[in-house]
């Protein structure tokens, strides 16, 4: 059986005391390769060879920098077919979605931030008669990158390409539950020429690997993508060690739908927000908002569309939605189609476990489910689910929709759908929401800041929200 090796110092190497860890294929519900069971001790020789790095690598003139970057992605897409077979079968997304999103899209964030450093410019202040002011930014020095299990490389490439951007050595941990990626992208680094101890992944458990990286004194900086929970244990250990902190946290974002919408455009892209990626994406719209007089025919159209969707093997072309990514997550989205009976919710189509014949038999899928008749303020509208779950609720008024949909402690995105662009401006200022999508799902330009609001995080990626983070600013004043 494979064993997935952690990448320290330009190596690949077992971790230090032997253990590991069993991965799974959760479209079988089956062990297909180890991976290792690290702990501080690894990270702190992780954290020593990115201190080391750190030295030459923020010295290096940026062009050469920038061309080891773009050399990576050239890898990433020289074997894009086996990074993404390798991520349907880690993480149990559909082949056809991982070709499409997951692996052009970990190519694009390292063409992106690969020159981003070339581009910097800065800033002076003139005291007119008595000084002048000028701005750089340096490196922080190594910053710690954790990243989640849901878009595995994509999410993983999103934040080490602008730490390596702007100067900074990594020490990175991806999800012990979809590890594989990350291990062949260490095997691409090594092929490109990345200098040792610029990268370095770790792998193992979050309150093990995690914990010791937010705990090291020589990490610098934290940029973590996940669960709002572990978001506040991050936040209570580096607080006090004045640790930089960039968290993307939790979503339960709402969908509006006024009745002047375009209805097509509106179901198509409904269904792929709810449903894409099995709806494990912290931007999913998982609370749907339907003005009252265009409900009854949303339900209608949307539970058709849904019922149609075919939940299978994500090796398949035709499968639309494949495996969650574990027994343990499967058990969670299971008991809040439960809780949501409980509190009186209607269940419109899905709600049950798919048991698929052959290779497939024992893997962890769920149908498309759709609920109606809840209110705001019960659990399941409040709680993140992510997975195939939406719940569908009537407004009556602009002012109600508005209301609904910051009721939660919740605050990444949300979208509307208006054909009055006076309304859709208005509505969008009001909505407690750090990105704001009108008429359309998802279309992402990478200048753009990305993070939310209330409980959804704290910070911004993405552009030179993502490089600034990654640096220092200093103020130097020369007196005339």
């Amino acid at each position: 059986m494979q064993k997935i090796l952690n990448y320290v110092n330009g190596q690949l190497m077992p971790p230090n005391k032997g253990m590991y860890l069993e991965n799974y294929n959760p479209a079988e519900g089956k062990v297909y390769s180890l991976l290792p069971n690290s702990d501080e001790s690894d990270v702190a020789l992780a954290v020593q060879a990115g201190q080391t790095a750190f030295v030459e690598w923020s010295a290096m003139p940026l062009a050469k920098r920038a061309a080891i970057l773009q050399k990576i992605a050239d890898l990433i897409d020289r074997d894009a077919d086996k990074l993404a077979l390798a991520e349907s079968i880690d993480q149990g997304k559909p082949l056809k979605l991982a070709k499409a999103v997951d692996i052009p899209r970990a190519s694009a964030n390292m063409r992106f931030y690969a020159t981003a450093s070339m581009h910097v410019s800065s800033e002076s202040h003139l005291m007119e008669g008595e000084a002048i002011n000028y701005t750089t930014r340096t490196p922080i020095g190594v910053a710690g990158c954790i990243s989640p299990w849901n878009l595995p490389l994509y999410l993983f490439t999103w934040k080490i390409a602008p730490a390596l951007a702007a100067g900074c050595t990594v020490v990175a941990k991806p999800s012990e539950l979809t590890p594989m990626t990350a291990f062949l992208f260490s095997e691409l680094c090594i092929e490109a020429g990345l200098p040792a101890g610029v990268l370095n992944i770790v792998h193992g458990l979050g309150s093990k690997v995690g914990q010791a990286i937010v705990e090291h004194p020589a990490v610098a900086a934290i940029s973590f993508t996940g669960g709002t929970l572990t978001g506040k244990t991050i936040a209570a250990t580096a607080a006090p060690m004045f640790k930089k902190l960039s968290l993307e946290l939790g979503g339960k974002n709402p969908n509006i739908i006024f009745a002047d919408c375009d209805f097509e455009g509106v179901i198509s892209t409904s269904i792929q927000s709810s449903f894409s990626n099995q709806g494990e994406i912290c931007l999913c719209g998982s609370r749907i908002l339907v003005e009252r007089s265009l409900y009854d025919r949303f339900v209608a159209t949307f539970v058709s569309r849904a019922k149609a969707l075919l939940v299978g093997n994500p090796l398949e072309e035709q499968t639309q939605l494949g495996a969650l990514v574990s027994e343990g997550h499967l058990k969670k989205v299971m008991s809040y189609i439960d809780l949501a009976k409980q509190e009186g919710g209607k269940v419109e189509c899905g709600g049950v476990q798919v048991k698929l014949a052959g290779r497939c038999a024992d893997g962890y899928f769920v149908s498309p489910t759709v609920i109606t008749g809840l209110d705001q303020q019960c659990r399941t509208n409040q709680e993140e689910i992510f997975g195939p779950v939406v719940t569908i609720m009537p407004f009556d008024t602009e002012e109600e929709a508005i209301a609904f949909a910051n009721a939660t402690a919740y605050g990444l995105s949300a979208t509307i759908w208006t054909e009055n662009l006076k309304r859709a401006h208005r509505v969008a200022h009001q909505l407690k929401s750090g990105i704001i999508w009108i008429n359309c799902w998802l279309l992402r330009d990478l200048r753009t800041p990305f993070g939310g609001m209330k409980q959804s995080g704290v910070g911004r990626e993405g552009g030179w929200e993502a490089m600034k983070f990654f640096t220092e600013a200093k103020n130097v004043c020369v007196k005339i």
